[in-house]
């Protein structure tokens, strides 16, 4: 494995002294306190260095560009643990105190035309207009718990055509989710139509995900998003998943609507956005998501002190179970390229408060059926959650 690291610092040279190539990217370290409950420690820390390398290229007589991007992680403690299931995980020596890997996260070519864009590789491939659960963003599903997660990528192509300067058809396509599946069963077809006006966006979403072992019949997806710029912002993302396997009720939609608005020029942001979330929809736990329930709220405000710092406050709630997640986050900017970020979470639920069993979703310890379990005999491997969790980070760009 250390020929990777050096092959990728050759490259990097070698780059740096050709124009037609430029290299930027972020360097996060990053460290964690955690109150565990139940049978998670009672108090656990982590560390965590992390690196987003990225490069790009012009082709020649600037017909295209060529992208890529590489993640370096280096890990002890909590991010440890997450990290372990990484399968480019590097193997360290058994004195050292940290585990390492290393991520291919992007790494795709992007040829020009006048009115037609062709991107092929592992790439970035966004759907929708919601800024919290991204309903119609199936190839990435998002989790406002995790506000760090970083964006996968897709293995595939698409074809985007530009016939006038207000309208974008995208044609698409995604390997299978399974890597070695060599008979291309699983792969996903599909195409999208985006049309923006002076103060208003729609985008149609439709996609065919071919049948393979699980589903016989494939899967077939359809969705809608529009955005609206008024007096304040509204916006509605959907997408409904039609499995035969699964039937056709509403299970198998995603629909999620918002509205944000700014005061005091803009110095102080709300936001609002609900979600209902189908069992087997595009945010459901189990179909590519993390919710297990249907109803969500997601209600935030952040607040600009100046154009160096700025408070976050969030609370997501459970509307099925009364369960809540309040997260607080600090943002300051220490000098020009360096960020510094504080972030705390707090799980409640009524079982916290009155003892009486009622666990929740969003609360310190989920349910039993959340809970992680053997997979040959279903048996429950423990109760893990937490109280509490704080996490503070550095950000350098360079």
């Amino acid at each position: 494995m250390k020929n990777i690291f050096i092959y990728i610092f050759i490259f990097f040279m070698v780059g740096s002294l050709s124009a037609q190539v430029t290299v930027s990217g972020i360097i996060d370290s990053t460290v964690s306190v955690t109150a565990g409950a139940e049978d998670s420690p009672a108090f656990s820390t982590g560390f965590e260095e992390y690196a987003n390398i990225r490069f790009q290229s012009r082709l020649r007589d600037n017909m295209g560009t060529v992208y890529g991007a590489v993640n370096l992680i280096a890990a002890s403690g909590d991010y440890a643990f997450r990290l372990a299931g990484i399968s480019t995980r590097i193997g360290t020596p058994d004195d050292e105190n940290f585990i390492a890997a290393i991520e291919l996260e992007r790494l795709y070519f992007r040829l020009n035309g006048e009115h037609v864009d062709l991107d092929a590789g592992l790439f970035r491939l966004p759907f929708g207009y919601s800024q919290v659960w991204g309903s119609s963003d199936f190839l990435n599903p998002r989790n406002p718990l995790k506000p760090d997660a970083r964006p996968r990528g897709i293995l595939g192509a698409a074809l985007t055509f530009y016939p006038i300067d207000e309208i974008k058809l995208l044609c698409f396509y995604a390997a299978p989710r399974d890597p070695f599946s060599n008979e291309g069963k699983g792969s996903l077809f599909g195409f999208s139509l985006e049309r923006h006006c002076e103060k208003t966006s729609a985008q149609m979403l439709y996609s065919f995900e071919t049948p393979d072992a699980d589903f016989t019949y494939g899967i077939h997806r359809a969705g809608l998003s529009v955005k609206a710029d008024v007096e304040i912002g509204l916006y509605m993302d959907l997408l409904y998943t039609y499995n035969h396997e699964t039937g056709d009720s509403l299970d198998g939609l995603s629909l999620s609507v918002g509205a944000d608005y700014s005061f005091f020029d803009g110095n102080l942001i709300v936001i609002a956005e609900y979600l209902y979330n189908g069992n087997t929809s595009s945010t459901a736990i189990g179909y590519g998501g993390d919710f297990a329930n249907n109803h969500y709220l997601y209600t935030g405000l952040t607040y600009r002190f100046n154009d160096f710092s700025n408070i976050s406050l969030a609370l997501i709630s459970g509307l099925d179970d009364i369960s809540f997640t309040p997260i607080v986050s600090f943002n300051h900017e220490l000098f020009q390229g360096a960020t510094l970020t504080i972030i705390a979470q707090v799980p409640l639920d009524r079982d916290l408060f009155n003892g009486d069993g009622n666990r929740g979703e969003l609360g310190p310890i989920r349910p039993d059926t959340l809970q992680p379990r053997n997979p040959e005999t279903g048996e429950l491997l423990g109760r893990y959650g937490s109280y509490f969790s704080l996490s503070a980070k550095i950000r350098l760009r360079f």
